[in-house]
């Protein structure tokens, strides 16, 4: 798969969202352990990290994926530093064309591939002889919770105790979504036009965070895709959505998941679906009235600790539910 690499790191923006600390000096500052790695799979390598508490026991294991343009580093990761810092050991990898993984930048042309990938290094720490026999959790925030759900659907039975979404993609706004003539225009060429950076962004990020300081320290990361929608990404985006509205009924483990009512990205209205088709009896729905759809990264803090408290109350009380015995491990 092509790659594209990410515009050079402009000096006057600080290493990372910290400022100029260095990272491991960061990361025991904040009780954690940090490691980088890639991994390699069929479909190309990707850039994985893990975050350990230190001086804590494990409870159990989140996986976590990034949504759209972004990566497993930068802001996203400071829901991945809160669960570390209450116990967790947290795994993430940047999605194919994200991050310092491979691919064409911001091109999901198959989602579902593009899930298997991430699957696959989550199931290799899931699965390894240190961290088998404890709960483990998958975690996606907005189109990362759209894979997420793809992850679950493709994972055998008993693999995961609990998933969680934080403004999960599951139905695009209206004005969102591709124009189904200009697709329909471009698919008159036979796929030439599938990898095209061609269509309308609507300004996404400006809709996603509402604190106005938030928002220039996301757009100060130097891996985030800033180039218009790939044709063949947003294609692929609303057959899957569609595709998952009609697999809800699928969903058989308990499950969290959070959405902003002023979410100008992803309709609220897919994580109230979720909630009322979902199989399971364990389900937990939060709205969050007046919230973006940058809920832990771009609310205000008061706003994002409310979100991070509910959350560390839903996955505490399943860990302690279910045992460091779930799932038949």
């Amino acid at each position: 798969m092509p790659s594209e690499q990410p515009p050079p790191h402009s000096a006057t923006v600080p290493p990372n969202f910290w400022g100029d600390m260095p990272e491991e000096e960061y990361y025991t500052s904040q009780g954690l352990r940090n490691a980088q790695s890639y991994f390699e799979t069929p479909n190309g390598k990707i850039f994985t990290q893990s975050f350990i508490p230190i001086d804590l026991p494990i409870k159990a294991t989140v996986y976590m994926t990034h949504g759209y343009g972004s990566d497993s580093g930068w802001l996203f990761q400071k829901i991945c530093i809160n669960f570390a810092t209450w116990g967790y050991a947290v795994f993430a990898a940047d999605l194919l064309g994200h991050g310092r993984s491979d691919g064409l930048r911001g091109y999901l042309g198959d989602m579902e591939k593009v899930a298997a990938t991430s699957l696959s290094f989550f199931v290799s720490v899931r699965e390894s002889e240190t961290y088998k026999h404890l709960p483990a959790f998958l975690f996606g925030e907005s189109m990362g919770g759209l894979a997420t759900i793809l992850m679950y659907f493709q994972s055998k039975p008993e693999t995961w105790t609990g998933v969680m979404f934080s403004a999960p993609l599951f139905v695009m706004p209206e004005n969102m979504k591709p124009s189904k003539v200009r697709l329909f225009m471009y698919g008159l060429l036979f796929g030439m036009a599938d990898t095209w950076a061609s269509l309308p962004d609507n300004r996404m990020v400006g809709k996603a965070i509402k604190d106005p300081e938030k928002l220039k320290i996301i757009a100060g990361n130097p891996r985030r895709y800033t180039g218009k929608p790939r044709v063949g990404t947003m294609r692929e985006l609303a057959r899957m959505c569609e595709f998952v509205q009609h697999n809800f009924h699928k969903v058989t483990v308990p499950f969290f998941v959070a959405h902003g009512t002023s979410d100008g990205i992803t309709c609220p209205s897919g994580s109230k679906m979720l909630y009322e088709k979902a199989s399971c009896e364990d389900k937990t729905l939060k709205l969050y009235e007046g919230m973006y759809h940058s809920l832990v990264q771009g609310e205000p803090d008061e706003n994002a600790n409310l979100v991070l408290g509910d959350m560390r109350a839903w996955i505490d009380e399943k860990v302690e539910r279910y045992g460091p015995k779930c799932n038949g491990s």
